[in-house]
């Protein structure tokens, strides 16, 4: 009766689009009024924060805040035989490089602690001897090379491999024989019945017949490790996580977590699956691409507001895309129901131009200014060390200076220590046989320059040294503007190309210009 009500409201739609739509409509649902809203970022310390995880985060970080919610970093490190060294310190290391720390976390605890899988054995046992008890679960002894004998059985016959429910029949006369020899059994879930349809925030309404393809899951190692489907449930209900904001490739295994949550006897949270995000070709994001990595990023003077906004600009979830939004911009836009299906495909190489704009904007707030004198002061330490001829520099003002003239040309802070800009920290050598091959009134072009840096206008700024440097050359016989700027520009800072000659000298300082002409005429 109810798909035939609504094929009649909606002639010509298929079910699944009319669950779609349905789902467009009610995902204000999603958060019920008065209901702490408290989601949670759950990685497994098996790898560094890389950008598809990141993604995740800020999801879910974005939506708690958009709802006065609290956001929770719980890491899910049952499989111990996998875990990286450093991984789970860096998880909650580069979620606070990246400004969306977690209000709880292993760092941080909380209320709903501990936030370490593996410290909450415990609670996973407990569900499990309440699933057992109530015949929702069953031991299972099968050996690892009998579930390995099964498995390439199948795909022998072109076969989805599954388990066979073996010990799903075992009386209760040969589970005590077994357990005589075999005292740490596995424990399997029963997939009984129908699975229960759900609304997916994103995707509508869903159903996975996960009993009619899948064998019994184990939801308990021999170990006493959980699996991830006992793990999460337990933990999201013990933790009162009231939506799972997660990766699509976990749509499938809800209707099992539903299956779960219904034999506990708990309410389950809301869902929502966010669909992948992608290299720009398609392929999936791999943790072997070294550049993924948020601490690559961090380390190569990347912002974290640029990663926020380009990892959200490629996606959807916003009423419309824009590059330079900041994170409070983000949270204030964002609509979990404008969410597609549709997989993000992320274009690294616009990255440069993402972090431009931002730096730009930072550029622009005095306070944000004072950090980045402070970090180019640093690198140019570290970059040039005991080249610097002169300490001074390093002197605050002059380095606020270049930042200020460079902005919008520059994409990262790392950028102005690079060769290109080498001429702003070091002083070139310049032969004078390399300027002469310029043009051969070098010496009457270097005086004429010092005369105007000796006028009464020392304090010269860009616009009037350009006019003044145009005068110049024009009282010049028989030598073009272009090579008297080349002559100029080779002579300041040893190249062949860069910035205009007037930012040059503007940035150098009247004094240090001064220094290097006469360098020139002595030479």
């Amino acid at each position: 009766m109810a798909v035939f009500l609504k094929r009649l409201l909606h002639p010509g739609r298929s079910p699944a689009a009319l669950g779609r739509l349905m789902g467009r409509r009610e995902a204000s649902l999603g958060t019920d009024p008065g209901a702490a809203v408290r989601v949670r970022f759950a990685p497994s310390p098996t790898g560094f924060l890389h950008l598809g995880g990141l993604r995740t985060a800020l999801y879910n970080y974005i939506f708690a805040k958009k709802h006065q919610g609290s956001f929770i970093l719980r890491l899910e490190d049952t499989d111990q035989t996998r875990l990286v060294p450093g991984a789970a310190e860096n998880i909650e290391d580069m979620l606070e490089w990246a400004g969306v720390p977690p209000d709880e976390s292993p760092r941080r605890g909380g209320p709903a602690g501990p936030y370490l899988q593996s410290q909450r054995l415990a609670l996973y046992a407990q569900a499990a001897e309440a699933l057992l008890k109530s015949g929702a679960a069953y031991l299972c002894f099968c050996s690892p090379q009998r579930l390995e004998l099964l498995k390439k059985e199948a795909l022998r016959n072109r076969q989805t491999p599954r388990y066979d429910n073996r010990c799903r029949s075992l009386s209760q006369a040969q589970v005590a024989q077994k357990l005589a020899t075999d005292p740490k059994p596995a424990i399997r879930f029963r997939l009984d019945g129908e699975a229960p349809a759900f609304q997916d925030l994103v995707y509508g309404w869903n159903r996975h017949e996960v009993a009619s393809v899948e064998g019994d899951p184990v939801i308990l190692k021999s170990d006493g490790f959980p699996t991830y489907h006992l793990a999460s449930v337990v933990d999201d209900h013990h933790m009162g996580i009231s939506h799972v904001l997660r990766g699509s490739e976990w749509l499938v295994s809800t209707s099992k977590h539903l299956l779960l949550y219904q034999a506990l006897g708990w309410q389950p949270p809301h869902f929502a699956h966010l669909p992948l995000l992608l290299n720009k070709d398609g392929s999936k994001l791999s943790k072997r691409q070294g550049d993924i990595f948020l601490e690559h990023f961090a380390a190569t003077g990347f912002l974290p507001d640029a990663l926020l906004d380009i990892i959200t600009n490629c996606g959807s979830g916003f009423a419309e895309n824009q590059m330079g939004r900041t994170l409070p911009e983000l949270i204030a836009q964002f609509d979990l129901s404008r969410v597609t299906c549709h997989s993000a495909l992320l274009d690294l190489e616009k990255l440069p131009e993402f972090n431009r704009l931002h730096l730009r904007r930072l550029v622009g707030d005095e306070t944000q200014r004072c950090q980045l004198v402070g970090q180019l002061q640093a690198l140019v330490e570290e970059a040039f060390g005991n080249q610097l001829q002169d300490r001074e520099v390093l002197d605050p003002a002059y380095v606020e200076r270049i930042i200020l003239l460079r902005q919008g040309h520059i994409c990262r802070l790392q950028d102005l220590v690079s060769p290109a800009y080498s001429y702003l920290w070091t002083r070139p050598a310049v032969g004078r046989a390399q300027l002469g091959a310029i043009s051969e009134k070098v010496d009457i072009i270097a005086k004429r320059v010092l005369g105007l840096l000796e006028g009464p206008g020392t304090n010269l700024t860009q616009d009037v040294l350009n006019g003044e440097l145009k005068k110049l050359s024009d009282g010049l016989e028989g030598i073009k503007h272009s090579n008297v700027m080349k002559l100029l520009r080779v002579a300041l800072s040893g190249q062949q190309q860069g910035p205009p000659v007037a930012e040059m000298m503007v940035s150098l300082g009247p004094k240090e210009v001064r220094e290097r002409i006469q360098k020139v005429l002595c030479s």
